[in-house]
């Protein structure tokens, strides 16, 4: 497909933001101060109109590092019997994406409501330690304890700790792998299933997906942009290989917690993401997987509010209630 073909395809409104973005387009983000970066990324985020919840409540999570601060989330009586959930709830952990540099409870504020109110379950926002301050495997680290204290702590939520999904977009979605991966090797009780949107799965500066390169830039994401968030979440280069970096690598994916997959048509981590959902089923893991044409990475949070982005939305919370009311 060439790059004009690839252009045509995209959906009006992801093209029509495209096109605003390369008309004036931002400087790089590493000429600009980080600190300024993620405020730019909570300015526009907090403009997404908030979809109603029954409460929210800001903890914090004892940690061996300190504390991880979460944000919890009650959804309204009426998702949750049009979720069809009955007695205690169902917990979703979210770990946010932003290329383990960006992203806090303020940016994923948006998508942590809409996943209580489309599913009808808690969701315990978890606002790990970012990178270049806290380097691998700080995120991975956070995003264990985190998930382990939701279920330690599930009565007191309100929620079932047989019932509890790990969740994460782009470099969240890394993390829920590796969790979900932690949890069978560890012999820890079982999760009821990962969703994975648009995952990072190969960290590897070898390797070299067709999607990768054939999408490098004009798509959003871009190329340089992974190499940068690389460059700030790794201080050795050997760790890039690591199963906790690049999930990719694991050879046995049997005993996984049950997976939900998305996946975009012009992203760039879209044959990697592919890959592992693949290697997954064969491995005899029960996925679901949708690759969503015309659209790019980020198209679920995005706050354009594309099309794309209410379809992913409604796929991934028909899969939430469902594998939470199992």
């Amino acid at each position: 497909m060439t790059e004009k073909e690839r252009w045509q395809r995209l959906d009006q409104d992801v093209r029509a933001h495209l096109e605003a973005q390369a008309a004036t387009p931002p400087p790089p983000i590493w000429e600009v101060p980080l600190e300024q970066v993620r405020a730019n990324d909570r300015q526009a985020y907090g403009a997404i109109p908030k979809v109603p919840v029954d409460a929210t409540e800001d903890v914090t999570i004892p940690s061996g590092n300190g504390s991880i601060a979460a944000r919890i989330y009650q959804p309204l009586r009426e998702d949750v019997e049009a979720a069809g959930m009955n007695g205690s709830l169902g917990i979703v952990v979210l770990l946010h994406g932003g290329g383990f540099v960006l992203g806090d409870l303020e940016t994923h504020d948006p998508a942590a409501r809409r996943m209580a109110a489309g599913a009808g379950t808690i969701v315990v926002s978890v606002d790990y330690r970012l990178a270049p301050e806290h380097p691998f495997p700080a995120g991975v680290e956070d995003a264990v304890t985190a998930t382990q204290w939701v279920m330690d702590h599930a009565a007191d939520l309100r929620g079932d700790a047989d019932r509890v999904i790990v969740s994460g977009d782009s470099a969240g979605g890394n993390l829920a792998t590796v969790v979900a991966r932690r949890w069978r090797d560890e012999d820890r009780p079982p999760l009821a299933g990962q969703s994975l949107i648009y995952p990072v799965t190969d960290m590897r500066p070898t390797s070299d997906w067709p999607s990768r390169r054939e999408l490098a830039s004009g798509f959003g994401l871009t190329r340089a942009v992974m190499n940068w968030f690389g460059e700030q979440y790794f201080t050795d280069e050997a760790h890039l290989a690591h199963p906790d970096a690049s999930p990719i690598v694991v050879e046995d994916l049997k005993g996984l917690a049950p997976a939900f997959v998305l996946t975009a048509e012009f992203d760039p981590l879209r044959d990697e993401a592919n890959a592992y959902a693949e290697r997954m089923r064969d491995a005899g893991v029960d996925v679901e997987h949708h690759e969503i044409p015309s659209t790019i990475h980020g198209a679920l949070t995005n706050p354009a509010g594309f099309a794309s982005g209410d379809v992913m939305w409604r796929r991934l919370n028909d899969w939430t209630r469902l594998a939470l009311t199992r």
